[in-house]
């Protein structure tokens, strides 16, 4: 096992997910439940899978009115996830207010800011209005959360190495983790689990090499076996 992996249960329903989850055990302790696995099955399959012993990184990327992003944060921690994501892009004032919702609360999730989607480059990026290269709206969106209260960051592999520096003590959870020879889908700015753990990654989050993988065990392993030649950070 090693702690820094995170698979994406990204499943339609319940039962395929906490079989997946269930094969995996002793191999994996983190699962990340998305949108589609959150809106099929809701709060209950995060407590599910707290009750299995398992820790959850719950990614909903909350981006709306600084009221209903805390509420939304306060409900989210009910559900006993460890990790949960939002949009650095919904601006100062909601990030404030979901790092405030965050401190209240007795055993809080570890807020974490979105900075810019590994399925979005350059043109995808322009294509919003934005003409400037993804490293440098990654960078001024890592800036807005860190002054808003919020230190875990979601960033590509390619910007890692640049946010440990800027960030030493962050969360860097890091998505887009392709293993060579994987095929890379709809992801535009991917690496490899060693590299991206050898720039600063604190956790990869890894879905359909496993997920769709003849043998998901196998895969895990050959994954595990990889990012063991990068030692954890001390």
């Amino acid at each position: 096992m090693d702690s820094r992996l995170i698979v994406a249960l990204d499943l339609p329903s319940a039962e395929p997910a906490l079989a997946l989850a269930d094969r995996l055990r002793g191999h994996v302790r983190w699962f990340k439940v998305g949108l589609e696995l959150y809106c099929a099955e809701g709060p209950r399959l995060v407590r599910e899978l707290r009750s299995r012993g398992f820790s959850v990184f719950l990614d909903l990327k909350l981006h709306d009115i600084p009221n209903t992003v805390a509420a939304a944060v306060r409900s989210a921690a009910a559900t006993g996830a460890e990790l949960l994501t939002l949009h650095a892009a919904g601006g100062p004032a909601m990030l404030g207010a979901a790092a405030e919702a965050a401190a209240s609360l007795p055993i809080p999730p570890r807020l974490l800011a979105v900075t810019v989607l590994t399925s979005m480059d350059a043109a995808q990026l322009s294509a919003t209005g934005i003409d400037e290269p993804p490293a440098v709206q990654v960078q001024r969106l890592a800036a807005l959360a860190a002054g808003s209260g919020i230190t875990g960051l979601v960033a590509s592999a390619e910007e890692v190495a640049t946010l440990r520096g800027l960030y030493p003590g962050a969360i860097l959870v890091i998505p887009g983790i392709r293993p060579a020879g994987a095929a890379i889908g709809d992801q535009k700015r991917v690496a490899t689990p060693a590299a991206a753990l050898a720039a600063g990654a604190s956790y990869l989050v890894i879905g359909r090499p496993i997920t769709q993988a003849p043998d998901p065990v196998e895969a895990t392993r050959n994954i595990v076996a990889e990012m063991a030649s990068v030692p954890a950070a001390s």
